[in-house]
């Protein structure tokens, strides 16, 4: 059973770890996280030697190389400010698997006090933000797709969601199967690319089916997957993270 989390009060600063994927190929979702927070009154602090959180290594069973990948993480979040992450399978590994990893080495101390400050980003917004937000958009029916990661290790079904109804101009619409699995699971999706691309398939006649002109998700991975099934099929349904669709439309 997962623990319940207390929240702090919001701060005055933050870090933000920014992932690889987003890095590599959504930089704006990383850009908009930012300007949301900065937007609340948050400083917001970018470590710039950050790299990858260590999870493909990990979930693929190379724990030494995964230890040595997130051992360089540890050291770049040296004041005791709250680590925010847009991604709920980065923030999963980070919160979740670090103590795991770093048990009885030398730094299991440091990867539990990281692993304690860390917040996906919607966790942040809602939970410790209170986050308000004004649309402005025009009306649009939108699906929400919450990765496995955020969903099954940090607890986090139900905060995308709760952004997503808070716009006046959005309705929410629900999937038949948004509980499961895009198919993505990072190097899953390359060693078992039959499977993964069956499993997208489903995910993408789902959200089509529910009315959805647009699907937002927290996690890019998943993002990559699902819209690049869609334009595959040559959908119109696009595909946002969540921190660029919420920064569109409310600034």
């Amino acid at each position: 059973m997962t623990p319940v989390k207390l929240y702090p009060p919001r701060p005055e600063k933050v870090y933000l770890f920014g992932t690889c994927l987003i890095d590599m190929f959504y930089p704006e979702a990383g850009l908009d996280a930012m300007r949301l927070l900065e937007r609340e009154g948050i400083e917001v602090h970018f470590p710039e030697d950050q790299t990858c959180c260590g999870q493909p290594a990990y979930t693929s069973g190379y724990q030494s190389e995964a230890r040595a990948v997130a051992t360089a993480q540890l050291g770049l979040f040296p004041e005791p400010w709250p680590i925010i992450v847009p991604s709920g399978s980065c923030g999963g590994m980070m919160r979740t698997h670090y103590p795991q990893l770093f048990a009885g080495t030398e730094q299991e101390a440091l990867a539990t006090e990281v692993s304690g400050r860390i917040y996906e980003l919607t966790e942040f917004l809602v939970h410790v933000c209170h986050l308000r937000l004004d649309d402005r958009g025009q009306p649009e029916k939108v699906a929400m797709h919450t990765s496995c990661s955020a969903r099954r290790e940090m607890g986090l079904a139900e905060t995308g969601p709760a952004l997503l109804k808070s716009l006046g101009q959005v309705e929410l619409v629900e999937q038949v199967r948004a509980a499961e699995c895009c198919g993505f699971g990072g190097t899953f999706a390359v060693r078992h690319p039959e499977v993964s691309a069956a499993m997208v398939e489903d995910k993408t006649v789902a959200i089509e089916q529910a009315g959805a002109e647009r699907f937002v998700t927290s996690d890019c991975g998943c993002l990559m997957n699902i819209g690049g099934r869609f334009e595959h099929q040559q959908k119109p349904v696009k595909g946002e993270h969540i921190a660029s669709y919420l920064w569109r439309r409310t600034s």
